[in-house]
């Protein structure tokens, strides 16, 4: 039976630990969201400032090379809905 990930616009979430891969790796792009800190707000913990990276999926190029585009921000729903909008323009583009 497949496995069944958490989605969003579509698009499998998959976590390890501060790390989160946004896309289908069988596409040519997916996103990294890298949790740098976390923020404690009342009872709840939650992503404070995060790295947000396009990758290539291709295996044949460098770790360096395969960086599309890179940037940071604040937030979780702020970093991620960045990192949906670079990975869907950056699919179609190449579609």
């Amino acid at each position: 039976m497949a496995e069944k990930f958490f989605e969003y616009k579509g698009r499998p979430l998959v976590r390890s630990g501060n790390t989160i891969y946004y896309g289908d790796m069988n596409d040519a792009y997916v996103v990294c969201l890298t949790i740098k800190n976390a923020e404690e707000y009342k009872d709840i913990t939650h992503a404070g400032d995060i790295t947000i990276q396009l990758l290539a999926t291709d295996e044949s190029l460098s770790p360096k090379e395969r960086i599309v585009k890179k940037s940071e921000k604040k937030g979780l729903f702020t970093a991620l809905d960045l990192g949906a909008t670079w990975l869907e323009r950056q699919l179609k583009k190449d579609a």
